[in-house]
């Protein structure tokens, strides 16, 4: 009997195998998932650290803080100031008064500091935890505008103030407000806040609040005084002077809630809400030079720095504003409403204003107002701007209007874009397809588009609108700047002639995604950190220069314009006006100036006013006219009378007026016109044509018609849609009927026998007839269509031998059609010429 040891023994061996493989088993299994776990953690420490780096990348030091607020040279204690070019004249700052702000401690050993009463109202109010946080809530995470505490707040309002709200920026106002918390203390923290909050009115900091609200040093405030300004500081817009019994009842729940957080005793809440706290009256304001012009500044740098950050103060502003020149706008604007409304004149103070012409005595509208812009539209910044003038008042206001027919010129140079030029015909008629009327309820017949442009003809322009499409003419404007689909700015019309005055290049600034001209030059610190620059402007090419001259050369032609500016200069200018009469225009430039003038009345001419101007309508656009020349000549005085010169790609040809074809002979009124290299005429005139009239019927010759009868008349033929708006505005048209047809004697010695009179014939036609007489040289045969044939063609050469009632000469008639003439021409030696002349018709 074997031994059962050994197979015990392997038996043995392979269970502790088996169990060591499954121990190995296990082990391995833990050790996977321990390196899978270290692996994402590092993953995720990385992708923290990379976030975390992405999140404080550029991070503002908190440095910067002290530098702002310190005193005595904390950048945010001088109010931010407005300027003009030279950075000399002010034009507006953000304060009561221009005087520098004083920053108050909270130290009370100091004899003027902010009592503790008015720190816990704000902090009841604006951050209840503030004495226990570490500078930051997590709350608010989900709507990035929220800065629940006041670390978060002055982070925000002096450090992130140009971050997008983003989650991202959240984070970082967070971060900072940690840090600037453990770095300078919740003491230092709420006296920076106090001192730079801003209490509406472009009120900042505790003490001037409390002087002009209260009459008041800081540290005498009452409790009830310091609750409202606790509110006022959530919303400055509901403060004690432009909303006082709202900002008095807001003091009243601020008390309840200080009370409700043990920040107030029930005794010391009893008398506050029991206090009638006296508003003071409101100041004077700080008189601003050019306030339409410095709200234009703050609406164009709010696409760069927030409107809050720029008026806490710390900051200059240098604008493009040229002062003089803007005085001498202002004057002028206002003396010219002055007049306009029909009110008794002041004293004229500024050289500009004394080259107005003085209005007609019935022209005046109460109900009036005028604003003007000029800017250098080879840098695109305004030089002077006066906003919207009543009876002689500027207010800061510069709305946007009806175009009318201000923004024509985009009609047409679409036109010219696709192949027409100034010269190109048009018809200014009646179109049953158009109903519109020009503004002088007149029609002008046929005119090159240079004359329907400069004369603001409305009939012209909306024919020519229908041909190009008018989606075309909105994508010429809008690479403009301008949209035909909304009302015009001065700022807008302006920016978009002065590039027919720059050779089609556009000079400004991207503000707000559009490019357009600008009134900042640079926004600099108090300390000369430079904050913005847009001393150098930017360029965009609009149009070519070749084209841009087409235009100039159109818009300053004062001699086909029915009313001549007279400035001395060379000056693309256009007029313009709404059909109600309530708004007009006058845009022009020169190489150096753009001038825009608007007026804006509140109903059209009546019919007085209309007779003061002979009886015509349409013709508010004198007013602003006025206005435009005072300023143009007063802004060009010490520029000279410059023009453009002509660029490659256009050539100046003679044509004949109106169709701008090539001249003929019969054409009248020839005039030198200008086009782009491609588009000049290859056609005759075919307007104009010579008539041969029978001056005793005044019907149409014919070639019985005897010749001393005959008067060659040249007329200017209109279509038959036409002819009838002609002849009811008395317009000498030629007549459509012929002579009564009688057939002269037969002379034996000159006469056609066959055809007969008026046969028909076709094929090859045998003329037979008598040529002869005494004396006889040649004769010669010749045909021509019609009754009164133009042009004639020889049959054969001239004929020596005489003929007697015999073959004259044969006529292949094949591919003619219609009536024709036939004559027998006989010359005899004593230069006498005889004739026979006879009618045929030929059939198809």
């Amino acid at each position: 009997m074997h031994s059962t040891l050994p197979i015990l023994r392997a038996r043995r061996e392979r269970r502790l195998n088996q169990q060591n493989k499954n121990s190995n088993r296990g082990r391995g299994f833990v050790l996977g998932i321990g390196i899978i776990l270290s692996l994402i953690l590092g993953a995720v420490i990385i992708l923290g650290a990379f976030a975390y780096a992405d999140i404080t990348q550029d991070l503002p030091s908190t440095e910067i803080l002290p530098r702002l607020f310190n005193p005595p040279d904390g950048l945010m204690l001088q109010p931010t100031r407005i300027y003009d070019r030279t950075g000399l004249q002010l034009l507006a700052t953000f304060s009561p008064n221009n005087s520098p702000r004083r920053y108050i401690p909270v130290n009370e050993q100091n004899p003027q500091h902010i009592p503790q009463t008015l720190i816990n109202a704000v902090i009841a109010v604006s951050d209840p935890q503030f004495n226990r946080h570490s500078g930051y809530s997590i709350e608010g995470f989900d709507n990035p505008d929220s800065h629940p505490t006041i670390a978060q707040k002055l982070v925000y309002d002096f450090l992130l103030y140009n971050e997008s709200p983003t989650t991202k920026r959240a984070i970082r106002e967070r971060i900072l407000a940690a840090q600037i918390t453990a770095q300078f203390g919740r003491t230092q923290i709420i006296e920076w806040y106090l001192n730079f909050a801003n209490f509406g009115n472009h009120i900042y900091g505790v003490e001037a609040a409390s002087q002009i609200y209260f009459g008041k040093p800081v540290e005498q405030l009452t409790l009830a005084e310091s609750a409202i300004l606790a509110a006022v500081i959530e919303t400055p817009a509901l403060n004690p002077l432009d909303a006082q019994s709202v900002a008095l009842q807001r003091g009243r729940e601020v008390l309840y809630v200080m009370n409700e957080l043990r920040l107030a005793s029930n005794e010391a809440t009893a008398i506050a809400l029991a206090e009638i706290p006296v508003i003071q009256s409101a100041p004077l304001d700080l008189p601003i030079v050019a306030p339409a012009f410095v709200n234009l500044v703050l609406t164009q740098l709010e696409s760069q720095i927030p409107r809050e950050r720029l008026e806490r103060g710390g900051i200059t502003i240098i604008t493009t504003l040229d002062y003089e020149l803007q005085k001498q706008a202002t004057c002028t604007t206002e003396i010219y409403a002055i007049r306009l409304a029909g009110l008794e004149e002041l004293n004229v103070n500024c050289d500009s204003a004394r080259l107005l012409p003085s209005l007609p005595p019935a022209t005046t509208f109460v109900d009036s107002s005028a604003s003007a812009i000029i800017i250098d539209p080879t840098t695109g910044q305004v030089l002077a701007l006066v906003g919207e003038t009543n009876q002689g008042i500027e207010t800061p206001l510069t709305s946007s209007h009806q175009a009318g027919s201000s923004l024509d010129a985009f009609v047409y140079l679409t036109g010219f874009t696709r192949g027409l030029s100034p010269a190109s015909l048009t018809w200014d008629i009646p179109h049953q397809e158009i109903n519109v009327q020009n503004f002088d309820n007149e029609f002008h017949g046929p005119m090159r588009l240079r004359t329907a442009l400069l004369n603001d003809y409305q009939v012209p322009v909306e024919i020519l609108k229908n041909q190009m499409g008018i989606e075309n003419v909105i994508d010429i404007a809008n690479s403009f700047g301008i949209d035909l689909n909304e009302d015009v700015s001065l700022l807008k019309l302006a920016g978009a002639y002065g590039v027919f005055g720059t050779q089609g290049v556009y000079f400004g600034q991207n503000v707000n995604d559009e490019f357009m001209p600008v009134s900042v030059l640079r926004v600099e610190g108090v300390d000369k950190t430079l904050m913005l620059d847009w001393t150098i402007s930017k360029s965009q090419t609009v149009i070519t220069p070749a084209m841009s001259y087409v235009m100039t050369h159109v818009l300053s032609d004062d001699v086909e314009r029915a009313n001549a500016f007279d400035v001395n200069r060379p000056a693309g200018i256009k007029v313009g006006e709404t059909f109600d009469g309530k708004d007009a225009w006058v845009v022009g430039y020169t190489p150096y100036y753009v001038v825009a003038t608007w007026t804006g009345v509140r109903a059209p001419l009546t019919s007085p006013q209309i007779e003061d101007f002979g009886g015509e309508r349409g013709v508010t656009p004198r007013f602003p006219a006025v206005l435009w020349n005072a300023l143009m000549q007063t802004a060009s005085q010490n520029k000279p009378a410059d023009g453009w010169s002509a660029p490659l790609g256009v050539s100046t040809i003679t044509v004949c007026d109106p169709s701008g074809l090539l001249p003929t002979r019969e054409c009248p009124n020839l005039v030198s016109e200008i086009f782009l290299n491609g588009s000049e005429p290859t056609q005759a005139d075919n307007l104009y044509r010579e008539f041969a009239i029978n001056r005793e019927t005044g019907l149409l010759a014919t070639v019985f018609t005897p010749p001393e009868l005959i008067d060659n008349r040249i007329y200017l033929v209109y279509p038959d849609n036409a002819r009838e708006w002609a002849q009811s505005v008395g317009i000498d048209i030629p007549p459509t009927s012929y002579d009564a047809i009688q057939a002269p004697p037969v002379n034996p010695n000159v006469n056609i026998t066959f055809p007969a009179l008026f046969a028909d014939v076709s094929g090859v036609v045998q003329i037979i007839g008598t040529a002869s007489g005494e004396n006889f040289v040649s004769y010669r045969v010749q045909v021509g269509k019609g009754l009164n044939p133009q042009a004639w063609i020889q049959l054969g050469g001239n004929n020596l031998t005489p003929v007697e009632g015999n073959i004259l000469a044969e006529w292949d008639t094949s591919g003619l059609s219609g009536l024709y003439a036939v004559q027998l021409i006989v010359v005899r030696a004593d230069q006498i010429v005889e004739s026979a002349v006879i009618q045929v018709t030929i059939g198809e």
